[in-house]
């Protein structure tokens, strides 16, 4: 990377100028009220020092009267009353900067809240194919690192900006009578200082561009090493040794190349504090030439030293502020970058209502799909029909699209091609949010909320007024009640070990609680991904009966690998490298020996071997 500070830097900074008004209407909108509020005490606490080196020059110009004249009631009293006025102003001055810390505090904190319910609102709102991106994660690891200390620094910039400004116009009105060049000299002065912190925010802002696959990496190694999920795998294979040195080693490079910036950007601030530092000596001594020479007093000479001293140093932390506000503009432009991406599965205009009932069923109609993270086509010009009020079982190898079809009918992504019909409507024309809810989903892995029992199942229904017993009745259809009696407190049990109190289920028991939650939506059609994939056969036969049970008159499609589950089905579908091969029921395909047939066989054979081996190894 180049440390000249090129054309096209340049005209980075002013393609990213968009970002301040931005972050300013973030401010604004996040507390209209701890706005004015700040802005009034800003502007007060601006003025302040201004009166605090004029009050000096008149106390000095009193002491020395004191030492010329000697001291007398009049003189006397002129150094005490200014010498109370400087008290006072500094005490007024530190009860109003505590005063602005805590409304800037209160705005922080409402301008957080505010930007992490845009990150939330926009996270919920984006497609399930951003997910599967990488450079989603890469926009959302940056929004969601800048949002939890960003709105601070723009807080405190913005007021810094504000209460340094004022007060520098009110010096550069204090210095203008004792020369027209005084308040130019200042600027000049400080424009190392400003170069210095512009160069290297860009260069800390492409540093951290170029790098956030790395963190994130970073963090990936982080959570491997301290994840629930991975810590018996980590410890039974030893890989423990291996992500902490990977860890490390990211972590020790990022560091190396942080404290090499922020070296180099010491150094570059030291050699322009040392231009102020000539430039301020040499504006000194043209003073003390002056009272010399009898064209001031000393009182003079204080004003000024305080006046040219604290403007130089307004000056610098004015251009620093707006340094530092650009900065932190363009981290949150990767904000701003997160908050403009839209949604591509979305209701049309003049969607219409789904039916409350299906009358003719699922159609997929020359459907070709693949996801854009898979060079492989997951379908094409894929043909399928799933008749209304029936259960279809759709059955397959690994990869061969099956939970795709699921996905395409609840509209987490459209087809590329082709269409899929609902009751002879095309998906598109359905409202997104109506369609969505009248289908009940239980996917392959479900959700494991570390919340209580009650809500584990409610939240099958959340929009509705779900009462306690039809909670119990859901529990009940997918077995789950034996499950949860035995519970401590049964019902109001909190699930999961995140939290005190929690109690941890088994995955076949979290997979009863979350086919629960999917029956109490009580939905015309359902849809369920390896649904008794974590059952033993006993399970597997009563879950079997409560579902024929209660999924009358209602549309049930299942994935799975189990034939003692599809056999159930009205209509079995055989699916391979994204095509139907076989179609029919159970006796239809085993008569016809095709893969079913032969898969069958080959299912039957395997438990027939593991329940001879579990009866020797009883024996034994």
């Amino acid at each position: 990377m180049s440390d000249a500070f090129s054309k096209n830097r340049f005209k980075n900074a002013l393609a990213n100028i968009k970002n301040l008004p931005h972050a300013l209407f973030l401010v604004w909108t996040a507390g209209k009220g701890w706005t004015i509020a700040q802005i009034v005490l800003l502007f007060l606490q601006g003025l302040l020092p201004v009166g605090l080196v004029y009050l000096t020059k008149l106390f000095v110009d009193s002491l020395t009267k004191i030492a010329g004249a000697g001291a007398n009631r009049d003189v006397i009293s002129h150094v005490l009353f200014y010498g109370g006025l400087i008290g006072f102003s500094l005490l007024l001055s530190q009860i109003m900067d505590s005063v602005t810390q805590i409304i800037r505090t209160a705005h922080t904190e409402s301008l957080e809240d505010y930007i992490y319910s845009l990150i939330h609102e926009k996270s919920i709102a984006v497609d399930l194919a951003f997910y599967e991106q990488p450079d989603y994660f890469d926009h959302l690891h940056r929004a969601r690192m800048e949002a939890t200390y960003r709105p601070q620094q723009i807080m405190s910039q913005i007021g810094s900006l504000l209460q340094n400004g004022v007060t520098l116009i009110a010096m550069a009105g204090v210095l203008l009578p004792y020369g027209f060049w005084l308040p130019l000299a200042l600027f000049v002065s400080t424009l190392p200082a400003f170069y210095v912190v512009l160069r290297f925010t860009f260069r800390q802002h492409e540093w951290r561009r170029k790098n956030t696959i790395e963190e994130r990496r970073r963090s990936y190694y982080g959570w491997l090493l301290t994840s629930e999920e991975s810590a018996a795998e980590i410890r039974l294979f030893g890989l423990g040794k291996f992500f902490k040195e990977r860890f490390e080693e990211i972590k020790t490079r990022l560091r190396k190349e942080r404290l090499k910036l922020a070296f180099d950007q010491k150094l570059a601030e030291l050699f322009a504090g040392l231009l102020a530092l000539i430039l301020t000596a040499g504006a000194m001594v043209w003073m003390l030439w002056r009272v010399v020479q009898g064209f001031a007093t000393l009182g003079d000479l204080a004003l000024f030293y305080q006046a040219f001293q604290q403007g130089q140093s307004l000056m610098r932390s004015l251009l620093a502020n707006v340094g530092q506000l650009y900065a932190n503009s363009l981290f949150i432009g990767d904000l701003f970058e997160f908050l403009e991406l839209e949604p591509k599965v979305v209701s049309r205009k003049n969607s219409i209502p789904a039916p409350k009932q299906l009358t003719e069923g699922i159609v997929f109609e020359n459907v070709t799909f693949g996801y854009k993270q898979d060079e492989r086509v997951a379908l094409k010009n894929f043909d399928l029909k799933i008749p209304s009020n029936k259960i279809v079982a759709i059955v397959g190898a690994n990869g061969a699209g099956k939970s795709t079809l699921l996905k395409l009918i609840c509209r987490l992504y459209d087809p590329e091609e082709g269409k899929i019909k609902l009751d002879g409507v095309d998906l598109g024309d359905y409202s997104v949010e109506e369609l969505r809810e009248i289908i009940t989903v239980l996917f392959q892995s479900p959700v494991h909320y570390n919340t209580t029992v009650k809500e584990n199942i409610a939240f099958g229904n959340i929009k509705a007024e779900i009462t306690e017993q039809k909670i119990k009745d859901a529990a009940m259809a997918s077995g789950a009640d034996v499950t949860i009696e035995r519970l401590p407190k049964a019902y109001e049990q909190t699930l999961g070990n995140w939290f005190p109190t929690g109690t941890e289920l088994s995955v076949g028991e979290w997979q009863r609680i979350a086919l629960a939650r999917a029956f109490l939506r009580e939905s015309p059609l359902i849809l369920l991904d390896e649904p008794t994939s974590a059952m033993d056969p006993w399970a597997e036969t009563d879950w079997l009966e409560r579902l024929l049970q209660n999924t009358k008159g209602k549309t049930v499609v299942i994935i799975t690998h189990r034939f003692t589950t599809a056999m159930h089905a009205n209509i079995i579908h055989v699916m391979e490298e994204g095509q139907i091969i076989e179609s029919g029921s159970h006796e239809e395909l085993l008569a016809i020996r095709g893969l079913y047939s032969k898969s069958w066989s080959s299912q039957m054979r395997e438990n027939i071997q593991t329940k001879n081996s579990k009866a020797e190894f009883a024996v034994d």
